[in-house]
């Protein structure tokens, strides 16, 4: 009795009967295919469908998921191992067979195949906010409009071309006053659209040698002989007065516009003074020259010599007396260097800006000669004959032919109340 009660404890247990597995709640067979429509990616069931979960999974996953590229581990039964989570395969690919699924849309699709998720189309425009993200998408610079052509078609009227040299076969300035110093001629005529001329012995002469002058070859003169800002007052004015010097001769420069274009006349000045010997002047000059005050007047015409005198008696007083001499000049044509006298030579432009006020300031510079270029207006009159007759000797130029001529000139640029003092003050100079 007590082994058999043992062996009866001993048997295992009996195994419970197997349940009949049933069908989850809800759940129902599927006897049609599912049909997609192809705007819409979610299937649509025309019945109640009964969708085992081994059989049918929509995986949700994001672009995050899609890096790695394990494969899912699938047992037996066709479903991943409990304590792993199947890595998402990338679009194009089934999670659970690892087939290709085609991205194109199609009207069915079997069961148990998920069609994939097409990534939305981008629609906005460049400078737009993505929706998604929630920034500015990214904007494309605008292309740049291509560059105008100069020219007419592209509205832009041409610059001119920088200016060049000489043009061929013409020959320098530096030559030009070279020939008329070898030759003797006083003056060069020079002008755009010209032949080049000098002046012989009053005669004009042609070089017929040189081609005509242009624009550049003009230009390329003045830069010879002019500073920039000298040029540019030039083109500004219109008129210009200078002079330069050569290791030859002295020449006193005027430029000036005309209908052709710029035109230049260069008189040449020898480097040496000649004296009132040479000139075969009379013994009076001298006698001039010694005086102590007074007004001296050398008139003439253009080309008279009316400069080379003055040249001549400054250059007796400088030898033969110690005086203070005081030059104003437009330009300088002459250049004195002191010898028994004091020489200040000043020209109108470079050295003072106006002529007048230069005169009046000579009067405060402790002067003995005053030696004025031209007669040239009232003011200067003015001036030269109070100098006169304060104890100064003054000297200066008209362009008079005679000496009643010189008179009648300096009456004229007074009214005829002014006229009898001024008739006094000359006759007291």
């Amino acid at each position: 009795m007590t082994q058999s009660s043992d062996r009866q404890r001993k048997q295992p247990l009996p195994v419970p009967p197997l349940i009949p597995t049933t069908k989850p709640q809800g759940i129902t067979d599927i006897d049609t295919e599912t049909k997609v429509s192809s705007n819409n990616f979610f299937p649509t069931l025309d019945q109640k469908t009964n969708i085992p979960p081994e059989k049918f999974n929509i995986p949700d996953f994001d672009d995050d998921d899609f890096e790695s590229d394990e494969q899912p581990e699938i047992n037996e039964t066709g479903l991943p191992p409990l304590n792993k989570i199947p890595p998402l395969a990338p679009p194009g690919r089934s999670p659970l067979n690892n087939q290709n699924i085609s991205t194109k849309t199609a009207n069915t699709v079997p069961v148990g195949r998920v069609p994939p998720l097409a990534p939305p189309r981008i629609t906005t425009k460049p400078g737009e906010t993505d929706v998604r993200k929630g920034s500015a998408m990214e904007k494309k610079p605008p292309m740049a409009a291509p560059p105008l052509r100069a020219g007419p078609q592209g509205g832009i009227r041409p610059s001119s071309p920088p200016p060049v040299g000489r043009s061929p076969g013409q020959p320098s300035l530096h030559e030009l006053v070279q020939l008329a110093y070898d030759n003797g001629y006083s003056d060069v005529h020079l002008g755009v659209g010209e032949l080049p001329r000098m002046r012989d012995r009053g005669d004009m002469l042609t070089l017929d040698e040189y081609p005509e002058i242009d624009l550049n070859t003009f230009m390329s003169w003045l830069r010879e002989i002019l500073r920039e800002d000298e040029i540019q007052k030039f083109k500004k004015e219109l008129e210009f007065d200078g002079a330069t010097q050569y290791e030859f001769a002295r020449v006193r420069i005027n430029i000036f516009d005309t209908l052709r274009g710029p035109a230049l006349v260069l008189r040449l000045i020898p480097l040496k003074i000649l004296t009132l010997d040479q000139l075969r002047l009379p013994p009076i000059f001298r006698d001039i020259c010694d005086a102590h005050k007074g007004l001296i007047l050398v008139t003439g015409p253009t080309g008279s010599g009316k400069s080379t005198t003055l040249a001549a008696m400054v250059d007796h007083i400088n030898t033969e007396h110690p005086k203070h001499i005081i030059t104003i000049e437009d330009p300088v044509e002459f250049v004195h260097k002191s010898r028994k006298s004091l020489i200040k030579q000043r020209e109108v432009g470079m050295h003072t800006l106006k002529f007048d006020n230069a005169l009046k300031a000579s009067l405060r510079e402790d002067p003995d000669i005053i030696l004025v270029g031209e007669m040239r207006d009232k003011e200067t009159v003015n001036t030269a004959l109070k100098a006169a007759q304060t104890g100064h000797l003054v000297m200066g130029t008209l362009h008079t032919n005679s000496a009643v001529k010189t008179l009648e000139r300096i009456f004229t640029l007074y009214t005829a109340e002014e006229q009898p003092a001024m008739r006094s003050a000359i006759a007291e100079s």
